[in-house]
Parts: structure tokens; sequence; C-alpha cells
């Protein structure tokens, strides 16, 4: 109970507050999703990597977690197929089961828990590896709900495009290369780099609690759901744990990697899914009912760690 109230109950109950606004207000979530991603995102990750301690061990365990996570993508896709060949889905639902299962929210839910359970500690390495799943949903993730419907071309196409949309993506060598050399901006500019970049978590969270407050469960098989629920929430971080170990890697960095591969599924896979037809409804019942769930997992999981 401690470490619920202390870490999950914050992250929830801020959730909680944008679940029932959007239900009182009703209102545009896109607008404010634009604002969250194309605007306030790339002054938090500028932030963080501008501030960040980059010596030699923070670059290796970065680069080892961004290791880690690739491969978790890489075989979070091909124990996917393998179910979808056993299970006889046909494209639209392979895609759909794959969107659902190896993306985790680590943007909106991963970022604020690792801030609340391990502070200024665990941030920079979170905030580096939701970078990259967004880069990788954004290229992987659009290819594969692309995949649904249209040919290969037009979903590598779709993605390239989704990906040179990103503008936190283009701060990021900036904000390394101004840390290295020590090249320092004006306290002046950094107070307004700061005061905008502070707001984007808080809102992050909010628009997600509206997300869930729009997500209706479709007709969908109950076993598929749960399935994916196993491969998200279990099967992910158990993976996540099994190749830290391997690499032999700190326990605090551990708890990172292992969380955040045991986020729910990601709420941009929701809209991916309605975009390109990838089967919205399948995909939105796991994301919201794997949120549900993950306040059991990820509670189990921090009292671990």
């Amino acid at each position: 109970m401690g470490v619920f109230e202390q870490v999950m109950l914050p992250v929830l109950l801020i959730f909680l507050v944008g679940f029932i606004f959007q239900k009182i207000f009703r209102l545009e979530i896109k607008p404010l999703s634009t604002v969250a991603i194309y605007l306030l995102l790339p002054f938090l990750v500028f932030k963080t990597f501008y501030e960040a301690h980059l010596d030699q061990g923070f670059l290796d365990v970065v680069w080892t977690s961004l290791l880690i996570m690739g491969a978790l993508l890489i075989l979070g896709i091909i124990l996917g197929i393998i179910i979808g060949k056993v299970f006889h889905y046909d494209r639209q639902k392979l895609c759909g089961f794959l969107l659902a299962t190896v993306f985790p929210n680590s943007g909106n839910y991963g970022v604020p828990i690792i801030i609340f359970a391990f502070g200024q500690r665990g941030v920079e390495y979170a905030m580096a590896i939701m970078v990259f799943h967004n880069i990788l949903m954004g290229v992987v993730g659009v290819y594969i709900a692309a995949a649904a419907n249209q040919s290969g071309k037009q979903g590598i196409k779709a993605a390239g495009l989704a990906i040179l949309k990103q503008p936190m993506n283009y701060v990021i060598i900036p904000a390394i290369l101004l840390n290295l050399y020590q090249i320092k901006l004006s306290a002046n500019l950094m107070k307004s780099v700061n005061m905008i970049g502070n707001i984007t978590i808080p809102l992050i969270m909010l628009i997600l609690g509206m997300q869930l407050a729009g997500v209706t469960v479709g007709k969908v098989s109950l076993g598929n759901v749960s399935l994916a629920m196993v491969m998200r929430l279990l099967v992910s971080p158990f993976l996540a744990y099994v190749i830290c170990t391997i690499f032999g890697l700190s326990t605090i960095i551990t708890a990172v990697i292992v969380l955040m591969a045991a986020m729910p599924s990601a709420a941009n896979t929701t809209m991916y899914a309605i975009q390109f037809d990838a089967d919205p409804d399948f995909v939105s019942t796991c994301t919201l009912i794997s949120t549900l769930c993950s306040i059991g997992t990820l509670t189990v999981l921090l009292n671990i760690f």
C-alpha cells in the first residue's frame, strides 16, 4: 500500500481528473494533444538532454537501454506474428494485435511513474527511452497500422512523414551538443524553456485521462484481449528483466527499463488504428483494459524494485 499511495495514486488521480473533466465538458482532444506533442514536448526533451549528466557511464547506459528496448520491439513483433499464425488472424486483426501489444505508453504513463518512483535519478533514462519509443512508434507503429489495408510502400511513406513531423526529434542532437561542449545558454532563456517544459508532464497525463474517457469497449473477443494483456503487461517486462540481467545492469536502470516495458498499450496506437482502420475496436479496448489492469501489475513491480 505504501508504494501504491506514494507512486501510483498521485498518477492515477491526475488521470482521473482528466477523465472526469472530459466526461463533463466533452472537449476536442486533438488540439490539446497537438500542443503537447508539437510544442511542449520538444522543450521538455531539450531541457532533459541539455541538463543531463552526459558522462560515459550515462551514454553507455542509454545505448544499452535503447538496444534492449529495440530488442523487445523485435521480439514482440515476432511473438505477435507467431500468435497471429497460430490463431489464424487476418491481416487487419494481426496489425491491430501488434499495435496493442508492442508499444507501451511510456510518455503519458511511464515517465510520470518513473518521476514519482525514482525522481531525477531515473527520469533522464526514462526520457531517453520515451523519445526512442516515440520514434519507433512513429516509424514502425505507423507502418504496422498502414499495412492493415495498404501496400508496404504506402506504409513506409506514411511512417516517414510521421517521423519527420515530430519536432522533438530535431532538438535532441542540439541539446546533446550544447551539453557536451559546455555551451551555456542564457539564464533567462533557460527559465522560459524550463517553464514550458515543466507544463508538459501534467498536461500529457491529463490528456491520457481525457483520451480514456472517449474510449469505448467494442465487441471484441475477450480471449484475444486477454492474450494481448498477457503480452503487454507480463511477457514484455519479463523479457526486459531477462535481457537486463544478461547485460548485468544496475538495479535502478533495470527497474526503469522493466517498468517502461510494463506500461499499458500506448494511447497513440488507438489513433493510428482509427486512421488506418487497423481493427480500432480491438486496439481501443486493449488500451482501456490494459491501463486499468496495469494498476495492479505496476504496483507489484514497484514493490519488487
